[in-house]
């Protein structure tokens, strides 16, 4: 394994991978002083073999040399629009192809039909531990992985010729258990599959940890309708006598499909709220109401983004309270509000040489957006300073990821 944070930090400085930055940040000190801002930022190669990068943050924001760890598999890239075209960038099509509960990190190896799962040392955010071995995954694909620490449940959306949902139990001695019964999704693709349409884009849980909900695009070219799942989480008793309680996924999902919607993407639990923000790659972003006790999810707003390729992530900053979308074909950041999608700013970013952008995460007073390169242009992390408020987002730093990662490059968690 390559773990020694040292060997690696040395080895990524040699190549000149310390990022630029952009100008001199000063920070607004008003702003930085009552907002926390994270310790690393983790995506994954999704290469064959499939490694996790991770990358510490400065006090300041940026971004420097961190540590390469082997995933335990391989990842895969979907195609486009035919087989045999791969689809990279965006390679898994999806939203949350890494994520984090606690000091657990989890990870899809597309390829192998795995989820990995490792302890983030409380020491050192660099330095990753497997715990357990990699999961084997009752479908094919798997491209978005979900975890709830409160229930130590780990879900996982397949979008393979056996695509569908399916659970695992996760211990911090063994790791993953073995993964339930696949809630079968009708998606008729292959493995890889053809995307991005027709494909599962996000699995994620809601506030309280009760509910999965995973957004399944459609495919208005056909006119095949997407939907929105939700999986109730209940406690049932062990089998092993003496042994505390487990939580598990309901075995049949409730679903639904929000009025106006075609290939809902990225999105993200509004705090406080009954409503989730989903971009839809069709025409732009929405805002729901989701009834989680009736699974059913239905449409309070919806904003065209005009020039937009296809909309597809999204990231709620706390600091701001807008959400940040992203397009892999245009370059720039489109920040909405999360109360009834309208648009609030767009953030230029040709000037940075990025195409397009993926996925992002917010932290604190700074947003990071991966742009995943072309194949001419190197793929980077642009770190963008949030901290004056709605409306004021500007890059800081192009992190290279050049010998870290290429043009299969996905998701985004930050610890």
């Amino acid at each position: 394994m390559i773990t020694a944070r040292h060997l690696a930090t040395a080895v990524l400085l040699a190549q000149g991978i310390a990022g630029s930055v952009i100008g001199r940040h000063q920070p607004t000190p008003e702003k930085d002083t009552c907002l926390e801002t994270g310790t690393a930022v983790y995506l994954i190669s999704n290469d064959s073999p499939n490694t996790i990068i991770a990358l510490p943050i400065g006090e300041d924001g940026t971004l420097s040399a961190g540590t390469i760890t082997p995933s335990g598999g391989n990842g895969s890239v979907s195609f486009a629009h035919k087989v045999g075209v791969p689809a990279a960038p965006d390679g898994l099509v999806s939203q949350s192809s890494i994520t984090i509960a606690g000091q657990h990190l989890f990870a899809v190896n597309a390829g192998s039909n795995t989820v990995s799962m490792f302890t983030i040392s409380s020491k050192d955010p660099l330095s990753l531990t497997p715990v357990g071995s990699p999961a084997s995954v009752p479908g094919e694909f798997p491209n978005t992985v979900a975890a709830s620490t409160k229930n130590s449940l780990a879900c996982v959306g397949m979008s393979g010729a056996v695509a569908g949902i399916s659970c695992a139990p996760f211990s911090a001695k063994t790791g993953l258990g073995r993964m339930d019964t696949l809630r079968g999704v009708a998606l008729d693709q292959t493995t890889p599959p053809v995307g991005p349409t027709d494909t599962i884009a996000h699995a994620f849980f809601s506030e309280d940890e009760s509910t999965l909900l995973t957004m399944v695009k459609g495919d208005p070219d056909t006119n095949k309708t997407g939907f929105v799942s939700m999986l109730p989480i209940s406690q049932k008793a062990s089998c092993r006598k003496g042994a505390p309680a487990v939580f598990a996924a309901a075995q049949k999902d409730m679903r639904s499909t929000p009025s106006g919607t075609g290939v809902l993407f990225g999105s993200q639990v509004i705090p406080g709220t009954d409503t989730v923000f989903a971009s839809d790659a069709s025409f732009g972003a929405v805002v729901l109401k989701v009834d989680l006790k009736a699974g059913k999810a239905t449409t309070l707003s919806a904003q065209k983004i005009d020039g937009q390729s296809a909309t597809c992530w999204s990231a709620f900053v706390p600091a701001t309270n807008t959400v940040f979308v992203s397009d892999v074909s245009v370059p720039r950041l489109v920040e909405m509000s999360p109360k009834n999608a309208s648009i609030i700013s767009i953030t230029e970013l040709a000037d940075t040489g990025a195409s397009g952008f993926i996925d992002l995460k917010a932290s604190g007073a700074f947003l990071y957006a991966l742009a995943p390169g072309n194949g001419t242009v190197d793929p980077m992390i642009l770190v963008l300073d949030i901290s004056g408020g709605p409306a004021t987002a500007k890059p800081i730093q192009m992190f290279d990821l050049k010998g870290m990662a290429g043009v299969n490059a996905q998701g985004m968690a930050i610890l």
